[in-house]
């Protein structure tokens, strides 16, 4: 797909990748405006494209007392106001064919789950609003399975469409990246790597989804060496006490060092 296509999106000339990032949910105003300006001021002064990112909803959740949202309607005005605030593009996924209209007046890009990426009726409603849309390639799924999901959205008349790898199951409790699936799905679409996703450790007896955050560098700089268009980062002021998926988030302390390293690999990785 063409990036200039996504709405406000900046620096697309800057040979940078680009990123999708921000809190797995949006848990209010406050929080959501406060990890918006840091992450604006981070990727405008090292040219980094990028979109904000936030759940208006978190329908897939181990227990049913697992936080789930603020309200759907809430939240969605909470990412038209990040997105008119600080003129850039806002992504949120969904989860009904409901969900496809209504996210679509809030937010520039829809993303399709990596559970529910086989759906296709919810990948058309997503295609349907003209939207680009993001699909996450399932954990159980190949790389080049995922052209039939592309070729749905493609077949709905809509050529702004993504695929991102969030890891594969290994086990019944951890998950792997095969960067060898990059350079497959890239035939197919632009390509992102969800880095935080990619290391969650799934399927816990307490009905909490663990994680590895202290692999995040790893493989964000794998990601970008191997040549992926874009990463997927999901970031939080205090992941600890965030409502959903802290054990795998990325500290906001630590976001603007991390974005340095790996604009330097890609510089390197842009010279061969």
């Amino acid at each position: 797909m063409n990036l200039h296509n996504i709405p406000n999106i900046k620096h697309l000339d800057s040979g940078n990748f680009f990123i999708l990032a921000g809190p797995c949910a949006i848990e209010g105003e406050e929080m959501a405006m406060r990890i918006a300006e840091k992450l604006v001021g981070i990727t405008d002064n090292l040219k980094i494209p990028y979109v904000f990112k936030g759940s208006f909803k978190k329908a897939n959740r181990s227990r049913i007392d697992s936080f789930s949202g603020i309200g759907d309607e809430k939240a969605l005005k909470i990412l038209q106001k990040v997105g008119k605030e600080f003129g850039i593009p806002t992504v949120t996924d969904i989860h009904t064919n409901e969900d496809a209209a209504k996210a679509a007046e809030y937010v520039d890009v829809l993303q399709i789950p990596a559970f529910l990426v086989r759906q296709t009726d919810l990948v058309v409603a997503a295609a349907n609003t003209g939207k680009t849309v993001n699909l996450k390639k399932g954990q159980f799924m190949s790389p080049e399975s995922m052209k039939h999901a592309v070729q749905k959205v493609l077949d709905c008349q809509n050529e702004n469409v993504m695929v991102t790898d969030r890891g594969t199951m290994f086990g019944y409790q951890d998950m792997i990246v095969d960067f060898r699936g990059i350079p497959t799905m890239q035939n197919l679409a632009t390509t992102v790597l969800d880095v935080t996703h990619s290391l969650q450790q799934p399927n816990q007896m307490a009905g909490v989804t663990g994680g590895r955050p202290d692999m995040i560098e790893t493989i964000a700089k794998a990601g970008i060496a191997v040549g992926v268009d874009g990463i997927f980062i999901e970031t939080h002021f205090d992941p600890a006490n965030a409502k959903s998926d802290g054990a795998n988030m990325l500290h906001l302390d630590y976001f603007e060092d991390l974005m340095k390293k790996l604009v330097a690999i890609r510089q390197t990785v842009n010279q061969f």
